[in-house]
């Protein structure tokens, strides 16, 4: 081989070798802009979806919207702002009996199983109106729904009538139905729609299954807890006739049966 051919060789293994390092060079530089490029991605995606998740953790629940709401849609049968006044009974009666109740309230389902009846009869009499106030405060107390839920469901059965309201309230505070204080069974939309059933009213009536489903009162439930919040009273139940507490005789508890209930009521009523 000359001495030409070997530079030539030697010249042309160099170009070969220089443009091989060009090439693997180039790909080095392109997998490190797509590394570079991929973990951007990641990151902008991880950023993202923490933003997500904290604004998801910041957004209200449905019961804190529900509180806030500027438009409040409130059930037939009922007066004053928001509609949170609710009175039922016959115009000629003179009295009004302030009952005081929390759906998921023991005490209460104890007093409606004893003296609901007397009381929804005393009304038909005429004898007294009934004004009722809702309460939620259970729901804070024993973290859960069920009161809001219930109170929402109770709209709903006020805005069918009265009476439907009256049958509902007495259901879901029967033995048969009312659950322990810590088993929130009212917060699901099913069991509000089984104790209906009981109710020939609420029975397969679809507007009542859709406000409750839809949670058309769950504003005026919120509006009508705040009216309970406001009004001084620091439990569940609570009973006053113009303005003053009805109690049973000698005590500062509310009467739980019949003969307790009759007594403080004619002694109300005379006052």
């Amino acid at each position: 081989m000359s001495a030409r051919n070997s530079q030539a060789n030697k010249a042309a293994a160099r170009e070969r070798l220089r443009a091989e390092r060009e090439r693997q060079a180039k790909k080095d530089r392109m997998r490190r802009q797509l590394v570079v490029g991929v973990s951007a991605v990641a990151v902008l995606a991880v950023a993202g979806g923490i933003g997500y998740a904290v604004v998801q953790a910041n957004k209200p629940s449905q019961w804190e919207a529900a509180a806030d709401a500027k438009t409040v849609t409130a059930p037939k049968n009922t007066t004053g702002t928001n509609g949170t006044t609710v009175v039922i009974g016959k115009d000629s009666a003179k009295k009004t009996l302030e009952l005081y109740e929390d759906s998921r309230c023991p005490v209460c389902a104890t007093f409606e199983q004893n003296v609901g009846a007397t009381v929804e009869k005393d009304v038909e009499a005429g004898k007294y109106k009934i004004k009722y106030v809702g309460a939620t405060f259970i729901d804070n107390g024993i973290p859960g729904e069920g009161s809001k839920n219930a109170l929402s469901a109770l709209g709903a059965a006020l805005d069918v009538s009265p009476e439907a309201f009256l049958t509902y309230k007495s259901a879901l505070y029967s033995a048969q139905f009312h659950p322990e204080e810590k088993d929130d069974k009212f917060a699901k939309d099913a069991y509000l729609l089984e104790v209906a059933d009981s109710v020939p009213a609420l029975k397969g009536n679809a507007a009542f299954k859709k406000d409750v489903e839809e949670g058309t009162f769950d504003a005026w439930a919120m509006k009508m807890s705040q009216a309970f919040d406001e009004s001084g009273v620091q439990g569940t139940p609570t009973l006053k006739m113009d303005g003053k507490p009805v109690t049973a005789e000698g005590t500062d508890s509310p009467p739980m049966t019949v003969a307790q209930f009759n007594t403080a009521i004619d002694a109300a009523l005379k006052a």
